[in-house]
């Protein structure tokens, strides 16, 4: 995701981010879709990233075919780097826009979009066009964090920064950080009438992943991207230097927790 009718992507495609983003899996991340998954299916995978979700969904699926879409070209080739070490050689990974996808109508069975609407400046439309691109009786499926609702131990100071930067950077930039809360109320306002509204959460609370997510979080903030963003909202070189040091401190905690909600949205498409 970039510029264009995306905004701003808050977070975007640094080395740290693509790491963190190639820890999911269709299983912790895809979990409310996979019961209706049939071999064979052809799934659209927007906002793919690295590939890691949409490669799993390619091997339950198969023979069906599954496309990767994404804004931007950096994370397409992690995407197909992963593939290629999958021996993957059906699966597409493609750039294209969210807000105008570039497919036909009743093009796939599934239209999937994990961590997607809440980068968007019109979550509406996204949905409304991932409904055009699916075939009759197919599904759509999205899933969202929602910052607002995150919680940690120990309540570092730091880490309510980041938050508060975070989110307010998110919403200067047209994106809604505390998107999960709000899945439902996008999903009628896109004229879905009867969705399936759930919620699950990833919870980080072992030495080694604690480790990975606490490195890989101040790693993140202390990069250019998420720097940029903060001086934007006021903050200057110690205020990130805190953020990134209470991120390092979190992770090596012997009692860190963390929890990250999410919505999600699962809907069957009828004409």
């Amino acid at each position: 995701m970039n510029q264009n009718s995306y905004g701003r992507y808050t977070i975007g495609h640094e080395r740290s981010t693509l790491a963190a983003h190639s820890a999911r899996t269709a299983a912790n991340s895809a979990a409310y879709l996979l019961p209706y998954l049939k071999p064979g299916m052809h799934i659209l995978d927007i906002g793919c990233g690295p590939g890691t979700i949409t490669l799993d969904l390619a091997a339950l699926v198969a023979p069906g075919k599954v496309v990767g879409l994404e804004n931007a070209e950096t994370p397409l080739l992690a995407a197909r780097a992963e593939a290629a070490a999958r021996s993957d050689t059906t699966t597409v990974f493609q750039t294209g826009d969210a807000l105008k996808l570039p497919f036909g109508n009743e093009t796939f069975d599934v239209a999937h979009a994990h961590q997607v609407l809440q980068h968007l400046t019109d979550p509406v439309t996204a949905l409304q066009e991932m409904i055009r691109v699916c075939k009759p009786g197919g599904w759509i499926a999205a899933r969202d964090a929602d910052y607002a609702a995150m919680s940690w131990y120990p309540e570092l100071p730091g880490l309510e920064r980041w938050r508060q930067t975070y989110r307010a950077a998110a919403r200067a930039n047209g994106a809604e950080p505390d998107a999960g809360r709000r899945l439902r109320a996008w999903a009628r306002a896109a004229g879905i009438p009867n969705p399936q509204i759930t919620a699950s959460i990833w919870c980080y609370a072992d030495t080694e992943t604690c480790l990975r997510v606490g490195n890989g979080q101040a790693d993140r903030c202390a990069g250019e991207i998420f720097s940029q963003q903060a001086k934007e909202q006021g903050l200057g070189a110690a205020d990130i230097a805190e953020i990134v040091d209470a991120w390092r401190r979190w992770g090596y905690e012997p009692d860190a927790w963390f929890c990250m909600p999410h919505g999600e949205l699962l809907a069957q498409i009828s004409r």
